[in-house]
């Protein structure tokens, strides 16, 4: 879940791994640091803490080399500190090594490397690799860090840097994405696209299981066998611009801006001028899409919340009975699959560790995966049988926003796709939810510019706790709303389907607890509004989310924000705004680091 950079070419290779280091911080870090190699000595630089403490350190004692790895480090093995920071080193501090992923097997190989006399210096598990290199190394740089891999078990990505060896990096990836960028006369390695931005748009996905070696003007790559791979070059799509905040004070702030042209985008890419639905070449035939009796969806965090309200939409259009799973619990579980089962792994990154192992798990049951990704050239989009992009373009906050409003819209799409396939919807149903859909941009831009959820958020931003309920298309919203508050604004909030509020959270009551209530106009409004009076009844605090022109909200709520009006189905679009905003506005009152929250990670590629 941290960062890798690494340069190889004519320039000084710091200041091209500090731009990579920097845009890369929205993976969340605690430590930092880089080593180049410069007149066949490896000069090492790491700090504790932010970024700019290792700029001061840069500043102070600058570096020089045009090879070097760059690394921000998310701990995972022993505590955040400077000696554990990456780079880490062999003993003679000859080569280093920046790691993402888990050696699974590092205790015992630590031992057997003590045991010959080496001598570690941190507590993690990536110093592990340096040894195990050190000890096998001889005329070749590449083929030493093949064998210390082949004696490791788990996930890793990673890059190498030797002063014996001053024209080459070696990267290598099990389980952990890497990528390599190809320039002019240099070459790069990152863990992510943002940091090759602004140097190349030519790109090498590399595969499990597979070696690169980078010099100056080429990259070869080869099996961990030692065969020769010719690797397909992508061009990246996006510029070097989607990762700049432009006029806003926060990437999470201008994603939430974004997601009404997200929605327009993803209507004229699926939606043709006759008003039916095209994914294009999807990988998966209509004829084994019409006979699918049942379908699992399987995701983590923000996309499962998707993928529970992509429940109901799929039994309401498609008449598909569906069950929705948390991914780090389906994929240790014996799931009861059959041959008409679709599985739908959603993923924003498309490299979520535990939904990747669910697509796998899937997949060795003979299941048909289709994968809902951000990043269509991502692992799971690869290894899926069929793949639907997104469209909502790079997203760097960590707190998810314009991804999961793009996960909804399209699996509205696929509802309707798979109703029309099984003969239950009608033209003009389908035409009706394509309307609003397309109506929907247009009503998020006027529910973003409410003045109303700023002023909530600041007049509750200090208390100690929230609650967030709601039923049917908007009780995930309300599980999405609470994880929003806690991952930003660092307040403990949960959510609840508001008709369980009388089976044990109304215990939680009182008059320092807002609770969110979700009163959209529905077919089971007047059941919201009983819950809200259960609430008011023991003195709670009620911040309603409720539909422009409804006034008598106000009778039982001391606050109101309100959406436009638009049919109950797609009305999760219009609520997520002020799930995003206020839990926004209160974490910039609080002072918080909005868009690298403590402890958290953008791209979970980790257990």
């Amino acid at each position: 879940m941290c960062g890798i950079v690494g340069y190889i070419g004519d320039k000084y290779a710091d200041s091209v791994l500090w731009t990579g280091l920097e845009r890369l911080q929205y993976r969340g870090y605690d430590s930092a640091g880089m080593a180049v190699i410069n007149d066949g000595e490896l000069d090492l630089r790491k700090r504790a803490g932010k970024l700019r403490e290792l700029d001061e350190c840069l500043r102070q004692n600058p570096m020089r080399g045009a090879i070097g790895i760059g690394h921000t480090r998310w701990a995972t093995h022993g505590e955040p500190n400077e000696r554990n920071a990456h780079p880490h080193t062999d003993e003679d501090k000859t080569l280093a090594v920046v790691h993402n992923g888990i050696i699974e097997n590092y205790l015992p190989l630590k031992r057997e490397l003590q045991a010959q006399g080496h001598l570690f210096e941190s507590d993690t598990d990536t110093e592990v690799l340096a040894h195990l290199v050190e000890e096998t190394l001889e005329d070749d740089l590449g083929d030493a860090v093949c064998n210390a891999l082949q004696q490791v078990e788990g996930t890793y990505s990673a890059a190498f840097i030797h002063q014996r060896f001053p024209d080459c990096i070696v990267a290598a990836r099990r389980g952990s994405p890497l990528i390599l960028g190809l320039g002019d006369g240099e070459n790069f390695v990152a863990s992510d696209v943002p940091a090759l931005l602004p140097h190349t748009q030519r790109i090498v996905y590399l595969e499990d299981n597979q070696i690169a070696v980078l010099t100056q003007d080429q990259v070869e790559v080869q099996t961990m066998e030692g065969e020769r791979v010719d690797p397909r070059i992508h061009q990246i799509r996006w510029s070097p611009d989607t990762a700049d905040k432009g006029d806003h004070p926060h990437f999470m702030l201008k994603e939430i801006h974004e997601q009404p042209n997200v929605l327009r985008r993803l209507h004229n890419i699926y939606v043709t001028d006759d008003m039916e639905i095209d994914f294009g070449v999807l990988g998966l035939d209509d004829k084994f899409l019409a006979c699918v009796n049942r379908i699992v969806i399987q995701a983590c965090g923000t996309s499962w919340h998707a993928g529970l309200i992509g429940k109901y939409l799929l039994e309401q259009y498609a008449y598909i009975h569906t069950e929705v799973d948390i991914s780090s619990e389906f994929r240790y579980r014996n799931p009861v699959l059959e041959g008409d089962t679709l599985v739908i792994a959603i993923s924003q990154s498309g490299e979520t560790a535990d939904t990747l192992e669910g697509l796998r798990k899937a997949k060795s049951k003979f299941m048909r995966v289709l994968a809902l990704c951000n990043e269509i050239n991502s692992t799971i989009a690869r290894e899926a049988d069929a793949a639907i992009e997104l469209h909502a373009g790079l997203e760097i906050g960590v707190a998810s926003t314009k991804a999961y409003t793009a996960q909804i819209a399209v699996l509205g799409l696929l509802a309707m796709y798979l109703g029309k396939l099984k003969g239950i919807l009608t033209p003009p149903d389908i035409q009706d939810f394509l309307q609003t859909l397309k109506r929907a941009p247009a009503l998020m831009d006027r529910a973003i510019q409410q003045e109303q959820i700023r002023v909530c958020a600041e007049k509750y931003s200090d208390v100690g706790a929230f609650m967030f309920i709601g039923r049917s298309y908007n009780y995930p919203n309300a599980l999405e709303g609470a994880l929003k508050l806690k991952e930003i604004s660092y307040i403990h909030a949960v959510g609840h389907p508001a008709g369980e509020l009388k089976h044990g959270p109304i215990a939680l009551i009182s008059d320092n607890v807002p609770v969110v209530c979700i009163a959209t106009n529905s077919s089971i409004y007047p059941k919201i509004v009983s819950t809200i009076q259960e609430i008011r009844a023991r003195d709670g605090i009620v911040i309603a989310i409720a539909t422009e022109g409804n006034t008598e909200i106000h009778e039982y709520a001391q606050e109101v924000l309100y959406i436009p009006d638009i049919a109950e189905e797609l009305s999760p679009l219009l609520v997520a705004i002020p799930l995003q905003l206020l839990p926004y506005y209160t974490a910039v009152h609080r002072g918080c680091d909005v868009d690298q929250p403590r402890n958290l990670a953008k791209s979970v590629t980790v257990e």
